[in-house]
């Protein structure tokens, strides 16, 4: 399962050197409670698989980045 993740104007998160922020989505290997591990409390919206619409990418910029644990 996949989930897809969105940051707010001042959620900022670098792992393994890739830096997540506004102008990203996450796509995490895992559920929400996953997204929380990796980030806290700290990022906008989830979205399960099937549920985010790859069509609107234009308030993302630099696209979707798998997290690589």
């Amino acid at each position: 399962m996949k989930t897809f993740v969105t940051f707010g104007q001042d959620h900022r998160h670098v792992i393994n050197g890739t830096v997540f922020d506004r102008d990203c989505v996450a796509v995490v290997d895992g559920d929400r409670s996953r997204a929380f591990e990796l980030f806290g409390p700290k990022f906008c919206f989830t979205y399960a698989e099937g549920n985010f619409d790859i069509m609107d990418m234009h308030h993302f910029p630099r696209g979707m980045i798998e997290v690589q644990p």
